[in-house]
């Protein structure tokens, strides 16, 4: 397959490793593409899909997405002509909801995360029914689980409930373990909250209380594009950064009035989290964004000129505004003020929002990715990550969150080259910001470290002491009261390239021809057993359709894990030792885990009821090929 020379580096490396994939020069099947955002990961799945169907390694896509926002913009990867003629595919996938026969005749699908989560033994039937390549897009939002990752399972010891997050990583397991080849997308290998990431391998880290991603872990094939490798193919723009000084009064729950406090300080301290809360909804916040939407009038002025545009034009390629609110009734106030900013006669047209309360939120996303109007976009979160609309070149950075993944993605919406904007030496990313040490830290860990590290916990400390900087997500104390806020000084600074992305530490190198390590049979050997068990499971729902299917659903998977949990000690994959981990795939060959289900009893997690087991009671130590041929019997009754 002939690649154009405009293909970036990451994506070129893609297609080599793909294509010693497809000649069997390599055992590797799990890819990772640590790309920094804006760097255009969108093209990845295309090179994958088309190089491993023609080799005839795979027979369909799966590309799964953190959002439903994203599901047309993977769709119109795959259908674009330039590059289904650089590429020479003809490959089609389609955004898909949760029913029988995702791809409908076509190359594969499209679906998110909540659409596996709501129907995993679906997907989990089409995986075993075809060899998927599957795409993960964002993978850093997947937690790693208690059955796969050993400090995980000792995480879930101390903290036993699971949140979104983790639902979503127990919906997707499955599937990872059942496909043929996958391709795992990701702008940063950190999670806000300092837990690993779903299926990556890990090893000690350079300090103490952490762990790194094991970029050069046998059986994977790791590409980075990190951000000064995108600066300097002219992927992404330069940032500078506008930081705005401040000062904030606020009321606390007990009615005393503290303040004035600033903003900008050397470290973080008690005053930092509230004086950010104030000035996001009080003053300060006007100036700011108000600060914002003068450069973006400016900068669509000096383009118009250079264009020769009349003024008030409207043309793709002005330059348009992000502004990134703390919440959404924050959202609606920004709104007003903007609308007031801009003629009457353009307010509705010119300045949208899209909230998730909003009917219309993906309508509003797809007209300002691709209308010339609404030139200004108030949003919370829905547009943050993922959004491909070049034409952004200032944001408004209104928001309390500072966890360096966030504020990564919500950064690179404004660093994307416009190619209807004019050269690129005239092209430059703007971001406003309160010029707190939160978002200073955030700018010297991305000039200084790879984001790759995944933290342990630390003990909770008394209430009072816990330095509010390491709790990266939490707002203020309930009871804050917002009084008044200024802004005092304005600021610009340009982000230095930052670090390239390592794929091996000092030290760590190993023999070419070294024994396996510990470490990855055992994650080999996990990924046996989870495909083991996927398999069970999809041949059993085969049997359950129709009225007795009350057996099968979202937790039959997880369900034969479980059994699986008991039958051997109540040991988790996670906990096992080699030996253990080969002794349960031996049992798994000679062993149905339906046969089991009575360990399980009293759990209401995974509990059948008495009727249940009455409707459906499989005969004992049978085959899988016996129990599928015999399905259809059960359901004609017989």
């Amino acid at each position: 397959m002939s690649l154009p020379r405009q293909l970036r580096t990451h994506q070129r490396r893609l297609a080599g490793v793909v294509a010693a994939i497809a000649e069997g020069r390599t055992p590797a099947r799990d890819i990772l593409a640590a790309v920094t955002p804006g760097g255009g990961k969108s093209l990845l799945p295309v090179i994958a899909a088309a190089r491993l169907k023609a080799a005839g390694l795979i027979d369909r896509v799966c590309w799964v997405v953190p959002r439903d926002s994203l599901r047309l913009q993977a769709e119109e990867a795959f259908a674009d002509p330039a590059w289904r003629a650089a590429l020479g595919h003809g490959l089609t996938v389609r955004a898909a909801e949760n029913a029988p026969d995702p791809c409908r005749g076509l190359d594969g699908y499209v679906t998110t995360y909540q659409g596996i989560a709501a129907a995993p033994a679906l997907h989990l039937a089409e995986f075993r029914r075809h060899r998927t390549l599957l795409v993960v897009d964002e993978m850093h939002h997947l937690p790693a689980l208690p059955e796969t990752d050993p400090m995980a399972a000792a995480q879930a010891e101390a903290a036993p409930e699971e949140d979104l997050a983790g639902a979503w990583s127990r919906a997707l397991l499955p599937l990872l373990e059942c496909a043929a080849v996958r391709l795992l997308l990701s702008g940063t290998l950190e999670r806000a909250d300092g837990r690993g990431i779903l299926w990556l391998p890990y090893r000690s880290g350079p300090r103490a209380r952490t762990r790194e991603v094991e970029l050069d872990a046998p059986g994977w094939a790791v590409i980075g594009y990190s951000r000064a490798q995108a600066l300097a193919e002219r992927a992404v723009l330069p940032v500078t950064f506008g930081a705005m000084d401040g000062e904030a009064r606020w009321r606390d729950e007990d009615g005393h009035s503290l303040g004035p406090h600033r903003l900008a300080n050397r470290f973080p301290d008690e005053t930092t989290r509230p004086a950010l809360f104030t000035a996001l909804r009080t003053g300060f916040a006007e100036a700011l964004l108000h600060e914002a939407f003068l450069a973006t009038r400016d900068l669509r002025a000096r383009r118009r000129q250079a264009r020769g545009l009349p003024p008030g034009t409207t043309a793709r390629g002005l330059g348009k505004l992000l502004v990134v609110a703390p919440d959404q009734a924050t959202a609606r106030h920004y709104l007003g003020l903007l609308r007031r900013w801009v003629p009457a006669r353009e307010a509705e047209e010119a300045v949208a929002l899209a909230t998730s309360d909003s009917g219309d939120a993906q309508q509003t996303l797809a007209a300002f990715r691709l209308r010339p109007q609404p030139s200004i976009l108030v949003t919370v979160a829905m547009a943050y990550e993922g959004l491909d609309a070049p034409e952004v070149a200032v944001v408004a950075a209104l928001t309390h969150i500072r966890s360096r993944p966030w504020l990564e993605q919500m950064v690179a919406r404004a660093t994307r080259v416009d190619p209807q904007a004019g050269p690129y030496e005239q092209q430059r990313a703007l971001v406003f910001h309160p010029d707190d040490p939160l978002f200073g830290r955030f700018r010297l860990r991305m000039e200084t470290e790879q984001g790759t590290l995944a933290r342990r916990p630390k003990p909770r400390r008394a209430p009072g002491v816990l330095p509010l900087w390491l709790r990266d997500q939490l707002p203020p104390r309930e009871g804050i009261t917002p009084l008044e806020s200024n802004a005092l000084a304005l600021r610009f600074d340009t982000l230095a390239p930052g670090p390239e992305l390592a794929l091996k530490r000092p030290g760590l190198e190993a023999a070419a021809d070294a024994p396996e390590a510990p470490s990855v049979a055992e994650r080999r050997l996990r990924a046996r057993i989870g495909e083991m068990v996927a398999a069970q499971a999809v041949e059993d729902e085969a049997m359950l359709q129709g009225p007795r299917s009350g057996l099968g659903g979202p937790g039959l998977y997880h369900r034969y894990n479980a059994t699986l949990k008991r039958v051997l000690g109540n040991r988790s994959r996670a906990q096992m030792s080699l030996l253990e981990l080969e002794a349960a795939i031996g049992w798994l060959e000679r062993n149905r885990l339906a046969d089991h289900q009575h360990l399980l009893a009293g759990d209401p997690r995974y509990a059948w009821t008495a009727r249940k087991r009455a409707e459906w009671s499989p005969p004992a130590r049978r085959g899988g090929t016996a129990r599928a041929a015999e399905a259809p019997r059960r359901r004609q009754g017989g």
